[in-house]
């Protein structure tokens, strides 16, 4: 495959860990300028370096992406070092799962994932979208969820905010068709990434597993205690059940990594033996 990437600016918002930290890495070693954005300046920083180590190009910059005067500044100090901004990678989210009537517990965490998972991501795209019109190309990347397909319990105000995500991306696709590409990344549970520390009543996934919650509970205590398959871990083994954050960020870049007429829509990453029903 023809490397696209090469001298290409990219931005991504949570690029202190997780898919965030792997998609800068990943987009670095294809050439690509990152700037690698986070709440937490110091894990933005640590991704800059590892970057430059490997004789990338990295900028680190702390930025709340509930901001959007922070965020377009960030944007400017991006186009000011790397010469422009070709793909927004907005990553950063947060997942508190809790069902209604955990309201006492779950308010504040639900509050912030609105603030987070939706305008943080309207934030990005708004942040990009005058300076990509105006240079007539460019290219949004959102971190969606199976969650964010239908409704069930336990991921009422998770779910909401996947599927405002996904709404978003179809209107901005269809408004700026021919000059901004939109892509929808929807994973499967990647419980390596951390992600999962946002949940406030770890009963609340049963919404996602429905008939398949106490294998898939065996085998994340198996996982925590060191004792999983090896097999359940292994992307060459069809029955793998774990997704690794790795292959999430793989897709990420390979809709990154396509010539400027080619847009890849929408993908739904899953582990092939996963246990989520969505």
């Amino acid at each position: 495959m023809a490397n696209h990437l090469t001298g290409k600016s990219v931005f991504i918002t949570g690029a202190g860990g997780g898919f965030g930290r792997l998609i800068a890495e990943n987009a670095a070693a294809l050439g690509a300028k990152v700037t690698c954005a986070d709440i937490d300046g110091e894990a933005a920083s640590q991704t800059a370096t590892m970057i430059a180590n490997t004789s990338g190009a990295a900028l680190a910059v702390k930025v709340d992406v509930t901001d959007l005067s922070a965020m377009k500044a960030a944007v400017e100090q991006a186009v000011e070092s790397q010469g422009a901004v070709d793909v927004m990678v907005n990553n950063a989210g947060v997942m508190p799962l809790a069902f209604f009537s955990d309201h006492e517990a779950a308010h504040d965490k639900w509050t912030r994932c609105l603030d987070i998972n939706i305008k943080g991501v309207l934030n990005g795209i708004t942040a990009v979208y005058d300076h990509m019109m105006t240079k007539g190309s460019g290219h949004v990347i959102n971190i969606s969820s199976i969650y964010g397909n239908f409704p069930v319990v336990g991921a009422g105000v998770y779910g909401a905010t996947k599927a405002a995500v996904n709404y978003l991306s179809e209107s901005l696709r269809v408004e700026t068709r021919g000059k901004i590409k939109v892509t929808i990344v929807k994973p499967t549970g990647v419980p390596l990434t951390g992600l999962s520390a946002g949940v406030v009543n770890p009963e609340a996934v049963v919404g996602i597993l429905g008939q398949n919650t106490p294998e898939f509970l065996e085998t994340m205590q198996a996982l925590e205690e060191g004792e999983v398959e090896k097999a359940r871990l292994d992307a060459a083994d069809i029955d793998c059940r774990v997704l690794d954050p790795a292959h999430i960020a793989d897709q990420v870049i390979h809709a990154m990594n396509q010539p400027p007429g080619v847009s890849v829509g929408d993908i739904t990453v899953r582990a092939a033996g996963d246990h989520y029903i969505l």
